[in-house]
């Protein structure tokens, strides 16, 4: 598996998979059950788990042909459900560093910009041709690229969008607030020692 995403975010490459189907909800990509654990270090394994549990290793992320994609496809209305973080935090630590649908849930959406994750969109025509072709050719690496907002196979290519807001943040690392922390650090030194309430004294 890939490291986490950090600083600004441009393009994502690797292979691509695909989860067929409308209002894909929470719950389905990572179980209530699942919600106690302690960190999120585990939740990988348990992405899908019910959905998993009943395809028998047929589900696309138990196939052979899929193991080690990077893009995911998807449908309309994508995450949607209870807001929990999981859900994206479950598909990153999969492998998963975007996803690319119809539409999605828009608490999913903030959920997945926080981890570095983008959620590109096409009309629903378009993404249900490139699943197709992932289908047909799963092997195959992909590209999606957030300068020119396109995914690109090594044979054909398809415009995608993501929203100004998000591009850019991922665009310019502004989307990773620890970084963003760490950069500043001085800064930050800064200010706290002209705050009269930081250890307990007053500077006035």
């Amino acid at each position: 598996m890939s490291s986490f995403p950090s600083g600004p975010v441009k393009q994502v490459v690797g292979r691509t998979l695909v989860i067929r189907g409308e209002d894909i909800d929470t719950d389905r990509i990572i179980p209530a059950r699942f919600l106690k654990c302690v960190s999120f270090d585990a939740l990988g394994d348990q992405v899908f788990a019910d959905d998993r549990r009943e395809c028998k290793g047929e589900h696309p992320f138990d196939q052979e042909r899929f193991q080690g994609a990077s893009i995911l496809v998807v449908n309309g209305n994508f995450g949607c459900g209870s807001s929990r973080e999981h859900a994206p935090q479950a598909l990153m630590r999969w492998g998963i560093r975007a996803v690319v649908g119809v539409s999605f849930a828009e608490i999913f959406h903030g959920n997945c910009l926080a981890l570095g994750i983008p959620c590109a969109t096409a009309p629903a025509a378009e993404v249900e041709s490139i699943q197709q072709r992932v289908m047909e050719a799963p092997h195959l690496s992909w590209s999606l690229d957030l300068e020119l907002e396109r995914l690109t196979s090594e044979d054909q290519q398809w415009g995608i969008a993501v929203d100004e807001g998000p591009r850019q943040m991922l665009l310019n690392g502004r989307w990773d607030a620890t970084s963003q922390l760490l950069a500043h650090g001085s800064e930050i030194q800064k200010l706290m020692q002209g705050l009269p309430y930081i250890d307990g004294f007053s500077n006035s």
